[in-house]
């Protein structure tokens, strides 16, 4: 099997596996119980509260555990715009972002808040100028992504962030760091609202994070019962928060060494992809090489996959979460045509990825492209 599709989920490492084992057998009390079990359980949960606090750099009480990044994002954009209504309703946001940003602003517009799209550039960086153009005194939130899931387009979300903070403080920045956290540094200073998740970084599913400087107030979207923080209700699954530290501190400790390694492997790619006739690269240069995404012309991306499955050869059209039979977002926001964005392929890339995978991958993706190619000539 050859798998390229780690920007959807990664596979679970087997100290992180450990690990939760290890919390479920040795510690299987509830954490909001008063007894000896319960409290044990309680303190294991704090000391991921710590490790996941202490590397990503913010207070122990920052850290909001949740069962996904999806969830994560509507926590912080209904539980932040919930909470200062009376500043106002007004949102801005990219048509770039994961659909539990796109599709939670949809909803809060029925609420009667109002969503502005900023614009991006041809190479998907936010037009900066335009989100300073949008700006209004009633503007509460903005959220954008750190690493766009499609196309692995890259924000300056501290240059974004700084600015803000010196301009705008009652502005609230969350930023989207699902796909950022593991590949590239990450700089929380000043970003109010930051989300991740455990099953991007080797990990296990069910498990995210979101950061709330503690500043920032914020409505629960659960409301009773007991749990790790005032914020999110429901009984702490501490085996899957010991896993989320685990699995940080592990895709923390060589990321410089793993994005070296991931580079070359994108170097490859891009220098033989471009030779084959019909393929078109959307990605950026400065894009993160572990997300590459391509065009085959003419050829409908779910043919693609499914030819590549007779091989074991695992890509995505799209993000996992994205709608069947849909233009790339992403690429049609960075002005691309439907020849290119209704095609689109996504390449994702990993340190575990080998030399011989992607050269076995060319060989069958090249031969697979031409005969397409051929039955189209017919």
């Amino acid at each position: 099997m050859i798998y390229l599709d780690y920007s959807a989920t990664t596979p679970v490492l087997p100290e992180v596996l450990e690990s939760f084992q290890q919390a479920v057998i040795r510690f299987p009390g509830n954490a909001n119980s008063l007894h000896k079990l319960g409290m044990e359980s309680r303190k294991l949960m704090q000391q991921a509260e710590k490790q996941v606090a202490v590397l990503c750099h913010v207070k122990e009480e920052e850290v909001i555990f949740t069962s996904s990044a999806s969830e994560a994002n509507n926590m912080a954009l209904k539980g932040v715009l919930e909470s200062y209504q009376n500043r106002g309703k007004h949102i801005i946001t990219t048509k770039l972002e994961h659909s539990s940003i796109l599709e939670t602003c949809d909803y809060l517009e029925t609420l009667g808040y109002e969503v502005s799209y900023v614009s991006v550039l041809e190479n998907g960086q936010v037009n900066l100028e335009e989100l300073a153009s949008l700006i209004r005194k009633d503007t509460v939130l903005i959220s954008i992504h750190h690493v766009n899931s499609e196309v692995g387009v890259v924000q300056n979300i501290t240059s974004i962030a700084s600015f803000l903070k010196t301009n705008y403080p009652r502005i609230f920045f969350h930023v989207d760091g699902t796909q950022s956290v593991g590949k590239i540094p990450i700089d929380l200073e000043n970003i109010d609202l930051f989300t991740f998740s455990a099953h991007k970084i080797y990990g296990l599913k069910g498990i995210a994070c979101l950061i709330k400087k503690k500043n920032v107030n914020m409505i629960p979207l659960i409301h009773g019962g007991k749990s790790q923080t005032e914020y999110r209700s429901g009984t702490p699954a501490v085996a899957l928060m010991v896993s989320l530290a685990k699995a940080l501190r592990l895709a923390l400790e060589e990321l410089e060494s793993r994005f070296s390694y991931v580079s070359s492997l994108n170097k490859t790619l891009r220098e033989c992809l471009v030779n084959i006739p019909g393929v078109i690269i959307n990605s950026p240069e400065d894009a993160v090489p572990h997300i590459l995404n391509i065009s085959v012309s003419s050829v409908k991306p779910e043919v693609m996959l499914h030819a590549l499955e007779e091989y074991d050869i695992y890509i995505s059209t799209k993000t996992a979460c994205s709608k069947d039979n849909s233009d790339s977002a992403s690429l049609l926001a960075m002005g691309k045509p439907h020849s290119v964005s209704g095609f689109s392929l996504r390449i994702s890339l990993s340190y575990q990825t080998t030399q011989k995978e992607i050269q076995d991958f060319l060989k069958i993706f090249e031969k697979t492209v031409s005969h397409f190619q051929n039955e189209l000539k017919k």
